[in-house]
């Protein structure tokens, strides 16, 4: 049976460490990473016997007052307070199984006239359209890629980003925060379960829980040909579509970026 509530306060409290929680580590070896279970109910107000239940799913009806509590020992920030209060709630009926993702007219476009890489992609990182620039880029923004599969399996692509660890982490944690508590969506779980086998990274990153809706406010991008570019990030919803998003890299006027990305779209109208 699905325990998502229960998964979640295990990573999370595995996460937090006595000295973190303004506790004493004690002496002796603790068989634990983080927190105990009885810690957690000491510092949240509530029986370790009451907490054991919701770690293992025979209570899932905890009142918001406990946990509130649960979020502030587990020191969870504001989205991960709302995604732990949302785990509790009734599940809205779901949508199609194959939602429409056709991109609006007109789209297409809008991405072939802007001056700055953009790229259109779903709620499993699918991206569905991009302009050249955006594929001139990165491999990993040509139509038809799945982002999260590349930025995981591919190689070359950890050669693109600098900040691969940190931007893998924020990618599932994204991942994690886009689905919500959705997690019987079949499409998705076919997606997990192949990069669970294929990558141990993001058998970790998935296991932690993260929690994390909003962009990267930038894109490090380490390209062969013209160098090193720091993008910003601008993500839209596109509306009439489906959870569709589209995002927009651009950079700041004058620097070093701004002449790289110029210096990539010359070679690229050339090529």
């Amino acid at each position: 049976m699905d325990n998502a509530l229960g998964d979640f306060l295990r990573a999370r409290r595995e996460q937090v460490t006595p000295t973190d929680a303004g506790l004493s580590p004690g002496h002796g070896l603790r068989r634990v990473t983080g927190l105990r279970r009885e810690e957690v109910a000491m510092l949240a107000g509530i029986s370790a016997e009451y907490y054991l239940r919701l770690e293992q799913g025979r209570d899932r009806n905890p009142s918001a007052q406990v946990l509130e509590a649960l979020a502030q020992v587990l020191q969870l920030d504001t989205e991960g307070t709302a995604y732990l209060l949302s785990l509790t709630a009734p599940k809205p009926r779901r949508g199609l199984d194959h939602p429409d993702e056709r991109l609006p007219s007109g789209l297409d476009m809008l991405l072939r006239t802007l001056n700055v890489p953009a790229f259109v992609f779903n709620q499993y990182s699918d991206v569905l359209a991009a302009n050249r620039l955006a594929q001139a880029l990165s491999p990993e923004l040509t139509p038809g890629t799945n982002r999260l599969r590349a930025l995981f399996t591919d190689e070359a692509l950890q050669e693109y980003h600098a900040d691969w660890e940190h931007y893998t982490a924020v990618a599932v944690a994204h991942l994690r925060a886009t689905v919500g508590t959705q997690t019987d969506d079949e499409r998705l779980q076919s997606l997990i379960g192949e990069m669970s086998l294929k990558s141990d990274r993001f058998r970790q990153l998935w296991a932690r829980h993260d929690v994390r809706s909003a962009a990267e406010a930038t894109f490090r991008i380490q390209h062969p040909q013209v160098g090193s570019l720091e993008l910003l990030v601008e993500k839209f919803q596109v509306v009439g579509a489906s959870r569709l998003e589209m995002m927009l890299l651009h950079t700041e006027p004058g620097t070093r970026s701004a002449d790289a990305l110029a210096l990539l779209a010359s070679l690229d109208a050339s090529s």
